[in-house]
């Protein structure tokens, strides 16, 4: 529970037109920044182990990797991005008005990366399995760095047009020194549903039920080929194949749809420390789930993380270690 009134001035100097810090219990206030500084910690550090892994070790310098690679690494800008949240949830922000237009703009950017490297991900998992024979023809290493590329610039581009009015006056919304507030208004945030949530859902959803069934057939035609004895095997393929899918489709809905229940709403998206902050919250814990998702599913992750928390990684020659 907290509340504004009788809390300490941000601004002291600033008598009449300071924002005031909300009133909170002690003990509640340190379990939340302790836990959110935890959710930071653990972001950076997991994805800071999928980009070192993948950028060491030259096995690993596959197409598919390098899409893991832009996933970790703009989760690993969101788990930087997440110590300015922390201090929002103080009441205050000191950085200025300027300031913050930019922290939420390249936040809005790293997050439409990360939704559209893991839209890269669902069609790169797609023709991997359902047209496997001209998977190395079609996913080449080039063109998958050419639509990493394409990502992030039109991550870029999406951002800074969806937020042109709070860059150009970044106080507009703000009733109070030390407020740090954006808004997105509903036709705006209507665009952006589509955009960065019902048209990636929509393509992933698809896309990944295509591979299920493609993987169940699979199974069911090495059942039949090898024989009853296979049938355990084949059944505990089917059902993880389903579990990764449930995983994947679950997290990105639960983390993304609190944001976007005012746009469903027709109203507008207001983005604040106080308003908002479980549902942005909730985005940064999709960057932490992001490398347990993606990554804790390859065993070449799990012998990496061993090689590099023993330091065997400093030794000369290391980035050619059998890693597969």
């Amino acid at each position: 529970m907290e509340t504004l009134e009788g809390g300490e001035l941000c601004f002291p100097q600033l008598l009449n037109s300071s924002c005031r810090k909300p009133v909170r219990l002690r003990f509640e206030a340190t379990l939340l920044y302790i836990l959110l500084s935890s959710v930071s910690l653990l972001t950076v550090a997991l994805n800071l182990l999928v980009i070192i892994s993948i950028s060491h070790y030259r096995q690993l310098h596959t197409p598919t990797n390098l899409l893991l690679l832009s996933l970790a690494v703009s989760d690993f800008l969101m788990g930087l991005l997440m110590p300015g949240e922390i201090m929002l949830m103080g009441g205050c922000w000191f950085l200025g008005d300027l300031m913050c237009a930019l922290y939420y703009t390249v936040i809005f950017i790293v997050n439409s990366a990360s939704v559209g490297n893991m839209l890269l991900i669902s069609v790169d998992r797609h023709v991997a399995i359902c047209d496997p024979l001209r998977y190395s023809a079609r996913l080449t290493r080039t063109r998958v760095q050419i639509c990493i590329c394409l990502c992030w610039l039109c991550s870029v581009f999406y951002s800074c047009v969806l937020l042109k009015d709070q860059l150009r006056w970044p106080d507009r919304y703000n009733s109070c020194h030390g407020e740090c507030v954006v808004i997105v208004d509903h036709i705006a945030g209507a665009v952006d549903l589509a955009v960065t949530f019902f048209g990636p859902v929509t393509v992933i959803v698809v896309l990944y039920m295509r591979v299920f069934v493609v993987a169940v057939s699979q199974a069911r035609a090495m059942r039949v080929a090898l024989g009853r004895s296979e049938t355990v095997t084949a059944k505990k393929s089917e059902r993880k194949a389903a579990r990764t899918l449930g995983i994947v489709v679950a997290v990105f809905l639960i983390c993304f749809f609190p944001y976007f229940t005012s746009s469903l709403t027709g109203q507008d998206t207001v983005t604040s420390a106080s308003s908002a902050a479980f549902d942005i919250w909730l985005l940064y814990c999709n960057s932490c789930l992001n490398p347990v998702i993606y990554a804790f599913f390859y065993p070449w992750f799990r012998k990496t993380i061993k090689l590099i928390v023993t330091l065997q990684i400093l030794q000369p020659d290391s980035c050619k270690a059998n890693i597969l």
